[in-house]
């Protein structure tokens, strides 16, 4: 999946189908998810790179889903799809956190062009990231304590961008081994490690925080 894979959330699955088959057609890879708990479940899994995100779901609607995908520190893109047509929802909508709004009857083609549209945007915000007194470039794959350079192996560099990319939010060490190192090795004790060697690389600027018995997550200081 060389675009990377996007979170269709859509319970009406004619309109779930037909976006799906122009995101694949576009050279994404896509999941479909049709309420609001299975979306949230599925970001937290599958890592998308955008959600296209119904706002008219069953139970939890997609406000609510952004709200809380914005509230745990998930800065995924979201692309909100809806039939009401009126400035309140829109600014609702983007003051929660929503990169972009389009609402129903709308172009495949347009949706897919817009989804692209909200990942340049994403890719320039999101190369350089701060958390706490750590900053890392992601483009130039260099990262600072303090404000001071500091020397990182590629796997080192990953494994604190991974964690760098959703602050506060907590990853299970199997998570991490699949985000890493995609299971190219066993046992999750090569993650301990790896933590290790970073913390003592940044020192008392590491904002990396274990959760005892599940992980490790990036915090602010």
């Amino acid at each position: 999946m060389p675009e990377g894979l996007v979170l269709v959330v859509e319970d009406d699955p004619a309109i779930a189908d037909l976006v799906a088959r122009y995101l694949r057609r576009d050279g994404f890879g896509v999941r479909v998810a049709a309420d609001g708990a299975a979306a949230l479940a599925a970001v937290r899994r599958e890592r998308p790179v955008a959600v296209v995100l119904d706002v008219g779901l069953p139970s939890m609607d997609g406000i609510e889903v952004c709200r809380t995908l914005r509230a745990d520190g998930d800065w995924t893109p979201v692309l909100f799809v809806t039939a009401r047509d009126d400035e309140v929802d829109r600014v609702l909508g983007l003051e929660l956190g929503a990169d972009d709004y389009v609402t129903k009857p709308f172009s495949p083609r347009e949706l897919v062009a817009r989804v692209r549209t909200v990942l340049r945007r994403g890719t320039v915000a999101a190369s350089v990231l701060s958390v706490g007194r750590t900053r890392i470039d992601v483009t130039e794959r260099r990262a600072w304590a303090d404000g001071v350079e500091v020397a990182l192996t590629p796997t080192e560099f990953d494994l604190l961008a991974a964690l760098m990319r959703r602050p506060r939010q907590v990853f299970e060490r199997p998570r991490l081994l699949s985000a890493v190192w995609g299971y190219q090795v066993t046992g999750t004790r090569t993650v301990d490690v790896h933590v290790a060697q970073l913390r003592a690389k940044l020192g008392d600027a590491s904002p990396i925080r274990t959760v005892r018995g599940v992980g490790y997550a990036a915090d602010p200081t």
